[in-house]
């Protein structure tokens, strides 16, 4: 598969549309997870039950994450994306039904985020591997930039508080809205151009497992990859402690209701809309391995001043330059994969960092609800910091900006070598 685009500052009709499907399932994301929160904690306090939607959202990631990934290098994406939006839609709009006649239950939340997760997994994956065949390379950390801010705002920004006012609506409300967004999805990602690579190296068609196995080996052969993905595995730990539990944290610990948990969630938004759009800028200015350092020092900060503060002001004050270095560092994460894995191999590593990303979310859900029932609601913020101090130890040496640029005129020499085989091959 050749890159169409260009080397422009504009991104392209193309990724026009993939942006505006992105954004409209992301504000339904949002207002669904919002909504199935809300109606969890009316159901019932218990931290371990609560946390059990995120356990539900994750283990889809554990279970078709490095399948999908494969999937998504052999099929077309344009399809994919499609399929798994009618999916989405088949299940959101039976569950809205399900809701608003009172069968709402903690299991049918779970099933139905575990249904909608796996469908959102490939579209997520589908949608994540297009990027290199729509944008040229030079605007990767843009387009990325660009994506990560509009998840922030369509997720966050405007879906949850927006799921907060629908379900005071009713119950069903929000699932019912996600459901409507999603029929448009199905469309825009219809509109899309074939974007899958059916090349294989080896010439033949390889056996899904096996194919999978050559993604997973070539992200731990890769040195700055698997510390990439090794450090997002052990941050995501302490992400997921914190997140799954929020709505309790700002309920019993902050001392705020559904309106101070929407501004908590707001707050964090615009840190992530804000990296997001900064990110090309800061990563320009510090260079990509400085600016991750940078925000791993960032993340220590932010667990030990949200462990310690029981203020609502504080603690949104905290979230912001938090969910700044969050979206900078996927930003950095996501444009460099796209640049050094070969394309016929992006989508299997993609889903193996993904695996290994929601496998980290999976253990801090788990734990740090186990934690937050025995302990209190301060434990899973020590935990985070924990594995912050963790990784960053870990990864310090690996992630700095002489590395990272040898690395990026490697794969640009690769990819050089790569195309002029090709076209040898073709004149011969």
């Amino acid at each position: 598969m050749e890159r169409t685009a260009t080397a422009t500052t504009r991104l392209g009709a193309d990724f026009g549309r993939l942006w505006s499907a992105v954004s409209l399932s992301g504000v339904g994301d949002g207002v669904t997870q919002i909504g199935a929160n809300l109606l969890a904690v009316s159901i019932t306090r218990n931290p371990i039950a609560v946390s059990g939607l995120m356990i539900a959202q994750i283990t889809p990631f554990l279970v078709f994450g490095l399948p999908s990934g494969a999937l998504v290098d052999r099929l077309d994406r344009r399809r994919l994306m499609t399929i798994a939006t009618v999916v989405r839609i088949a299940v959101l709009g039976t569950v809205s039904a399900a809701v608003a006649t009172d069968y709402a239950s903690l299991p049918l939340l779970y099933i139905t985020f575990f249904v909608v997760g796996c469908a959102g997994l490939v579209f997520d994956n589908a949608s994540t591997t297009a990027i290199p065949g729509l944008v040229a390379l030079t605007q990767l950390e843009r387009a990325n930039g660009r994506l990560q801010a509009t998840r922030s705002v369509t997720e966050q920004v405007l879906a949850r508080p927006l799921g907060v006012a629908l379900f005071g609506i009713t119950a069903w409300t929000p699932f019912l809205v996600d459901t409507v967004g999603l029929v448009v999805v199905a469309i825009l990602a219809g509109t899309l151009p074939a974007t899958v690579d059916r090349r294989d190296p080896s010439g033949t068609r390889q056996h899904l497992t096996a194919a999978v196995v050559v993604g997973a080996r070539w992200l731990w052969r890769n040195s700055l990859v698997r510390t990439l993905t090794l450090t997002v595995g052990l941050s995501n730990i302490g992400l997921g402690a914190i997140f799954s539990l929020l709505v309790l944290i700002a309920r019993e610990r902050l001392g705020v209701g559904n309106t101070g948990y929407a501004v908590l969630l707001l707050a964090a938004a615009l840190g992530g809309v804000c990296g997001g759009l900064a990110a090309p800028r800061i990563i320009a200015a510090l260079g990509p391995g400085t600016t991750l350092r940078v925000g791993l020092l960032i993340e220590m900060a932010s667990y030990v001043g949200m462990a310690l503060t029981h203020n609502a002001v504080v603690a949104m004050a905290i979230l912001i330059p938090f969910s700044i270095h969050l979206s900078v560092f996927t930003t950095i994460g996501s444009s460099l994969r796209q640049t050094l894995v070969p394309p016929e191999l992006l989508g299997r590593v993609h889903g193996a960092y993904r695996l290994v990303g929601a496998t980290g979310l999976f253990l801090g859900a788990a734990i740090g609800g186990l934690l937050a029932s025995q302990f209190g609601l301060t434990a899973p913020f020590w935990m985070g910091l924990s594995c912050a101090v963790a990784f960053t130890l870990a990864a310090w040496r690996k992630l700095n900006n002489h590395t990272i640029t040898a690395a990026r005129t490697a794969a640009d020499k690769s990819r050089a070598d790569r195309t002029g085989q090709r076209r040898q091959s073709g004149v011969n």
